[in-house]
């Protein structure tokens, strides 16, 4: 079922719409995918911050535990999905039990096109160049790694 999505949230569903709201209500018509026309322009799948839908293997699953979970999308791991859920708490969730992901809206624009965020990963890895200089200078020697 295709959602249509307007600048505002009167598409998403009522578990999305607080969310939204709390991200500062972004117009979504600026943010939708594309998937037809020249290459350049194309822009999909899934972004950090995205309002999404997990679909579980319901067979890892107690019997009364529903198999979707709701939220935005914090991150990734390499063996796990990070997302604030539906009702505001933190949950990684395995890979391997993953069986769809579906998007409801995005809320950030293209990584490439995210100022943001493109801002926010040049601070980090000055910072993170900043912390291996002072660890090399804090370092003893080869031996100050081994334990014991």
């Amino acid at each position: 079922m295709e959602r249509e999505l307007g600048e505002g949230a009167d598409g998403l569903p009522e578990w999305a719409k607080k969310m939204y709201e709390d991200y500062g209500s972004p117009n979504l018509i600026e943010l939708k995918d594309r998937f037809h026309g020249p290459l350049i322009e194309r822009k999909s799948g899934i972004r950090r911050d995205d309002i999404i839908e997990i679909l579980l293997d319901s067979r890892l699953l107690p019997e009364d535990r529903n198999p979707v979970v709701r939220g935005m999308l914090i991150g990734f791991t390499r063996n796990s999905v990070e997302i604030l859920d539906e009702f505001g708490d933190f949950r990684a969730i395995a890979r391997d039990v993953i069986v769809e992901v579906r998007l409801i809206t995005h809320l950030r624009h293209p990584y490439i096109e995210d100022k943001e965020l493109l801002k926010f990963e040049k601070e980090d890895m000055r910072r993170r160049s900043e912390m291996h200089e002072k660890a090399e200078k804090n370092d003893d020697g080869y031996e100050s790694n081994l334990w014991g």
